[in-house]
């Protein structure tokens, strides 16, 4: 029996699998970034950044639970615009940078929570413990082109945890009661990715 070439056509297009709808992108480390919040003295929140994050994302715009992440950040780049406290941050005392230098996530589960809007499950690996975590993602925003040709995409995603779950335990007593640095943290991450030359990319396998 002879097909059509519009019957093949049709055939291919059935029997192609997903990652033909998913791209691969690059995070653009010098326009994204890892803050992060917590208490301090009870009273007030101190504010830092991580730099220098790297990583790739598959995007399956057909799917989009199919699509998954992958990040790592340079904890030596903590930065809290105070120098003293960012040493003893980097100290045995805190992230203990010279021996886990990196934090990593890996997503494991995308799910969509509205509009625009995306629940990524995954592993946050820091000060050499693992913990699952779940970050609430606005976007991917649609693409764009800037100035140079390079295919851009964002999101923002943001996220809670203790530190004490990671081993990040330091604290002093305060006199009026109560200690001088939160457990709960909280984390924005603003992410800015290029799209790779080889577009294409697989999609995340189906779990049972």
């Amino acid at each position: 029996m002879k097909l059509s070439l519009k019957s093949a056509i049709t055939l291919v297009a059935v029997a192609a699998p997903s990652f033909a709808f998913a791209s691969a992108w690059e995070i653009d480390s010098s326009h994204s970034s890892a803050q992060f919040a917590v208490k301090h003295m009870m009273v007030s929140n101190v504010r830092g950044a991580f730099s220098n994050v790297k990583g790739n994302v598959n995007l399956d715009d057909k799917d989009i639970t199919k699509s998954t992440i992958e990040a790592t950040i340079d904890a030596k780049t903590i930065n809290t615009n105070e120098p003293k406290r960012d040493e003893h941050l980097k100290s045995a005392d805190f992230f203990e940078v010279e021996k886990f230098p990196t934090i990593t996530f890996k997503s494991t589960k995308v799910a969509k929570a509205g509009k625009d809007k995306l629940n990524v499950t995954g592993d946050l690996t820091m000060h050499g413990v693992t913990k699952p975590v779940v970050l609430a993602v606005e976007g991917p925003t649609a693409e764009t082109k800037d100035a140079w040709g390079n295919v851009r995409r964002g999101a923002t995603a943001t996220t809670k945890i203790k530190r004490s779950d990671f081993g990040l335990v330091w604290n002093k007593a305060l006199e009026a009661g109560g200690v001088a640095v939160g457990d709960d943290i909280t984390i924005t991450l603003d992410l800015e990715t290029t799209k790779k030359a080889d577009a294409a990319a697989p999609a995340a396998k189906e779990t049972k």
